[in-house]
């Protein structure tokens, strides 16, 4: 809960979160409505998706099914008329000490969510055109985003240690009393370091920033850093994205559909990228697709959306080998495989439903072949029908063991 001084503190939210020590962020319930002049659009009912130490979560589904809407959500980036109404986004926050608090982002001042947005969870965008600030260099757009969220202190400190012991090399015809005078001076300036300039600040930020671009494989990266935007090619662009988003070290990336607009060759550099970096800085991250190829290469965690609801849960791999959901199942019906030859894709009949009215019951209802009365009248519950296995179904379609008695 926020208070008055900008701080928040963890009064109101129960201890679960806290026994999993490897838990980063629960989200449980979220609602997201935008207020339009056709009415209410329910884009968000009730998502609960959880995101653990190491995993890569996918957040699949057809367009318009509320992947990016769950993503500004929780970053609380969701603009007018757009209104987050109900749940919570716990995140576990963890200081240099170690020790671990949960904080609710729906609740805390905007102060604090600004600490937090950018440092702590930073989101790399789809369109890598149209997010770098097209008059501004890239490694200052970088140096900037390191400058206002990270204290340079130390680094401009190590510098100066580095400059002082340059400076202790006994000069040629320097007396025993001369060398321990200057000694002294040395000492008391590294007890009482002054505060740093804002230039020594701007050129610490510089240099990180090279070094990101470093990380993320950017060739000529202290070139690439006095380059604009508009003169590098789309994968640098967004190359430049993460390094941007990384040079926090966050805890969670949220990546939006950060390779669609790449081709097949770099989509898949990028993607091995991400999956490096999240080993090298020990991160978690959330990718919002709607390539399933993506999901079984990359992910560790799927979770199926629909019309605004997670309708299932689970690891990539039981996903993939027994889909439960009928929904997930026609998504993976519609995957072309090369092993068959078919003269007819097969498709999932119908079209999204329109989320000003929304179906009642099971928003998938009208599309599913399982359909009962049920179904229409009553919303399906979120059960774990495996351990791990999350779906909210009347009818479920999996295997004999997945199934409902």
């Amino acid at each position: 809960m926020a208070t008055d001084d900008n701080t928040y503190t963890n009064d109101n939210i129960d201890t679960e979160i806290q026994m999993d020590p490897n838990l980063v962020l629960d989200v449980r319930g979220l609602k997201t409505n935008f207020y339009t002049y056709e009415g209410v659009v329910k884009a968000l009912d009730g998502v609960t998706v959880q995101v653990k130490r190491g995993d890569t979560l996918a957040l699949v589904g057809e367009t318009g099914c509320g992947k990016s809407v769950t993503a500004k959500s929780i970053m609380r980036l969701v603009d007018s008329p757009g209104k987050i109404e109900a749940g919570e986004v716990l995140f576990m926050d963890e200081n240099e000490q170690g020790e671990r608090t949960p904080i609710d982002l729906l609740k805390v001042s905007e102060d604090v969510m600004r600490k937090i947005r950018g440092n702590k969870i930073a989101i790399v965008f789809q369109d890598p055109a149209t997010y770098p600030n097209p008059v501004f260099k890239i490694g200052d757009q970088i140096a900037e985003v390191i400058s206002l969220h990270q204290d340079l202190s130390l680094e401009i400190l190590q510098d100066k240690i580095a400059e002082m012991e340059d400076a202790l090399k006994v000069a040629e015809g320097e007396t025993a009393d001369e060398i321990a005078s200057r000694l002294d001076e040395l000492q008391a300036q590294l007890s009482n370091p002054p505060r740093p300039t804002s230039t020594e600040i701007k050129n610490a930020a510089r240099r990180k920033a090279v070094e990101m671009l470093n990380m993320v494989r950017m060739p000529s990266a202290a070139e690439i850093a006095n380059q604009y935007p508009h003169e590098l090619s789309g994968g640098m662009r967004q190359r430049a994205l993460i390094a941007m988003s990384l040079s926090c070290n966050p805890k969670i990336l949220i990546a939006d559909e950060a390779t669609t607009a790449l081709d097949v060759t770099v989509q898949a550099q990028v993607l091995k990228l991400l999956n490096d970096l999240k080993a090298d800085l020990d991160a978690s991250i959330i990718i919002i697709t709607h390539d399933l190829g993506v999901v079984a290469e990359t992910c560790t965690q799927v979770a199926v959306m629909y019309a605004g609801v997670v309708v299932e849960y689970t690891n990539t791999e039981e996903l993939f080998s027994d889909p439960i959901h009928p929904y997930t199942e026609g998504l993976l019906r519609a995957i072309p495989k090369l092993t068959e030859k078919v003269g007819k894709l097969t498709q999932i009949m119908g079209t999204v439903p329109n989320l000003i009215n929304p179906p009642t019951g099971c928003r998938f209802h009208p599309r599913c072949e399982f359909a009962t009365e049920h179904c229409q009248n009553e919303r399906p519950p979120r059960e774990e029908i495996k351990p791990g296995h999350w779906i909210e179904c009347w009818h479920p379609q999996g295997s004999q063991a997945g199934r409902k008695k």
